[in-house]
C-alpha cells in the first residue's frame, strides 16, 4: 500500500556491529518491514526524542523496539513512552511492539509485567499459536520458531487483550488488543548473527553467565527462525491487510 508513513520508536542504543552492518536497529526494522512507496522515520525515544503531538496523526503505524532497559522501570523516558502509547491506543493507531515494546504496551494497557519466572530465554524458541482469525486469514501454521533474547515477560494482560501465542517458557509470547495493537515477545527482525554478537556483548559485560551464553549459541545452531512467516504476519498487521 504505497504512500503510507511509519515510525520506529527506538528504545535501544545501537551496537557498533549492528550500526556497521545494518545501519543500526532502525535499519534492521526498515529492512524487514519497508515496502515500495512507504516512508519511515525514527524517534530515539530512549534519548528523549519523541514525536510531537501534532506529528502523531501523520503516521499510519508505529513499531516499538527492544531495549536493554526494563519495561517495568520508571525512567523518565519510559514514563513518557507510556503516555504516548496511551495516546496511540486512543487514536487507534497501528502499533507493533517487539520484546521490550511488547512488554511496555502490555503495561500501558493495564497489564502486569516483570522478571521472567523462568529466567533468561536466549536462542531460538518454538512458539505455539492459539486459534485466531488473523492466523487463518494468512494461512499461518500452528507453531513458529523465533529468535528470543529476554529476561522480562508479560505476567498478565488486561481483560480486553487476547493472548495469541505461548511457549514452554513464556505464557504470553504474543498478544493483541483490538485490531490496532499487537505485541511479540521474540525478535522476528533479528538474524542469527545479530543475536550471536548480542550474546557476546551480554557475556562480556557479565550480564549473563557463560553457560547461558553457550546454551543460547547451541540453540541457534539447531534450528532456523521462520523469518518469512513473521515478515508476512508483521507487515500484514501493521499495514492493515488483515
Amino acid at each position: 500500500m504505497g504512500g503510507q508513513k511509519f515510525a520506529v520508536l527506538l528504545c535501544a542504543e545501537d551496537s557498533d556491529y549492528v550500526k556497521k552492518l545494518y545501519g543500526g536497529y532502525y535499519g534492521v526494522f526498515v529492512r524487514m518491514l519497508k515496502e515500495e512507496g512507504e516512508s519511515w522515520d525514527v524517534f530515539r525515544v530512549a534519548r528523549g526524542d519523541f514525536p510531537a503531538d501534532d506529528q502523531i496523526g501523520d503516521y499510519d503505524g508505529f513499531v516499538i523496539t527492544g531495549s536493554c532497559n526494563d519495561a517495568h522501570g520508571n525512567d523518565l523516558w519510559i514514563c513518557k513512552l507510556l503516555a504516548l502509547l496511551n495516546k496511540l491506543d486512543a487514536m487507534k493507531k497501528k502499533v507493533l511492539g517487539i520484546c521490550f515494546g511488547h512488554q511496555i504496551m502490555a503495561r500501558a494497557l493495564g497489564g502486569k509485567i516483570g522478571r521472567a519466572r523462568g529466567g533468561w530465554d536466549i536462542g531460538i524458541t518454538q512458539v505455539q499459536l492459539y486459534p485466531s482469525k488473523i492466523f487463518t486469514s494468512l494461512d499461518i501454521p500452528s507453531s513458529l520458531s523465533v529468535i528470543e533474547c529476554h529476561r522480562d515477560e508479560v505476567w498478565s494482560l488486561p481483560p480486553e487483550a487476547e493472548v495469541l501465542a505461548w511457549s514452554e517458557r513464556t505464557g504470553v509470547e504474543m498478544f493483541r488488543s483490538g485490531d490496532h495493537i499487537m505485541g511479540i515477545q521474540g525478535h522476528p527482525e533479528y538474524t542469527k548473527d545479530i543475536l550471536l554478537h548480542l550474546i557476546d556483548r551480554l557475556s562480556s559485560r557479565q550480564l549473563i553467565e557463560e553457560s547461558l551464553a553457550e546454551e543460547g549459541k547451541s540453540r541457534l545452531e539447531k534450528s532456523e527462525p521462520d523469518r518469512d512467516v513473521w515478515w508476512k504476519l508483521c507487515t500484514s498487521f501493521l499495514k492493515g491487510r488483515l
